[in-house]
């Protein structure tokens, strides 16, 4: 695997990105075809150190009529092993494209711990640190044990929730697209009675169509005895990691305990087909994390975002222009029922 193969090969690339320590589904060209029906276009960036090679699939947006643009790599960069060479050959290459591309800032989030030495060589090269865009917290359980071990792992309380669902009934199936209507009535009603704001609708079957024609997504439903379904999950694959980036579950399917019962078969399932770890992706308020801690797993804090800033008066005019855009879509998020916004990022 050489450095213009990845830059240039997309089957090569993927392979890097699978085959890595910590490499993400946001990383795999399947997210750059996804985030190009909003205008994002993709640009692969890569170094060689003493230790391995070292890349990004950096991904850009013009901002407006304005001649500038911005950079994002989400869960990036990616590599074999990360050392100061290759993360300052990187940073170098990233200015350059930033000056020929004329990026105000590029944020980057490593997928390493906090404390990790690459903060100290970020911090050496220009770096500064950023407001996070994904969940620098997350759950991560390890796959690689028998499956009593790994139902040993639930909480007492859950794994009595997860019969009680079963005996009630409740039954966790997978479908193709032809659940993408239910997936999404379900992830609508979640983010009402929840108050964040949502996805739209089309930008999740695009996630998971895109996915899917690669065979690394999967839609898992809990359906009541009747055939209604009320919880869901899509799970999207990178190498040997399964991630359940989005969710949810009607009033009806908590009463029923159903997500206990889906959350469960969803970490089974995944390692029954071989996958070595389970991304239960992010712990965003202490309710998701109480629930989450419950199925076990170890808690993964990352170092968070990271700006390279080119336009300074233009990167704080943008971050205003992003406060209040999210300011303004929970308001409509709490003003009607409508909820076909998209949460961007």
């Amino acid at each position: 695997m050489t450095l213009e193969s990845l830059r240039v090969d997309d089957a090569a690339w993927d392979a890097f990105v699978a085959s890595a320590p910590s490499g993400s589904f946001t990383q795999l060209t399947a997210w750059a075809a996804v985030k190009a029906v909003n205008g994002w276009t993709a640009q692969r960036v890569v170094a060689a150190g003493s230790t391995g090679l070292l890349g990004a699939q950096l991904l850009v947006r013009r901002l407006g009529p304005a001649p500038w643009s911005m950079g994002y790599v989400p869960r990036g960069p990616v590599a074999e092993s990360f050392d100061a060479q290759s993360v300052a050959a990187f940073t170098a290459q990233l200015r350059a494209v930033a000056v020929a591309r004329r990026l105000s800032h590029i944020t980057i989030e490593p997928p390493v711990a906090a404390g990790d030495p690459l903060e100290g060589w970020l911090h050496q090269l220009g770096w500064r640190r950023g407001t996070p865009i994904q969940d620098a917290r997350t759950r991560i359980i390890g796959l690689d044990f028998p499956e009593d071990q790994l139902w040993a792992g639930l909480r007492s309380k859950w794994r009595q929730y997860v019969g009680q669902a079963m005996r009630s009934g409740v039954a966790v199936v997978e479908t193709g697209e032809e659940g993408l209507a239910d997936f999404g009535r379900i992830y609508v009603d979640t983010a009402r009675r929840g108050g964040f704001v949502p996805r739209a609708a089309t930008a999740l079957d695009d996630i998971y169509r895109t996915f899917a024609a690669r065979g690394g997504a999967r839609l898992l439903f809990a359906r009541l005895p009747g055939g209604e379904a009320v919880a869901a999950l899509m799970l999207l694959a990178c190498g040997k990691r399964v991630v359940e980036p989005y969710g949810g579950m009607t009033a009806a399917g908590a009463e029923a305990r159903a997500n206990y019962l889906l959350k469960w078969e969803a970490i089974r399932s995944s390692r029954e087909r071989g996958y070595a770890s389970y991304d239960l992706w992010g712990l965003a308020n202490p309710g998701i994390e109480q629930f989450k801690v419950g199925f076990g797993g170890r808690e993964v804090r990352y170092t968070g975002a990271w700006e390279l800033v080119q336009n300074r008066l233009l990167r704080r005019a943008i971050g205003v222009a992003q406060r209040l855009r999210v300011n303004a879509a929970r308001r409509a998020l709490r003003g009607h029922d409508g909820l076909r916004q998209d949460a961007g990022g």
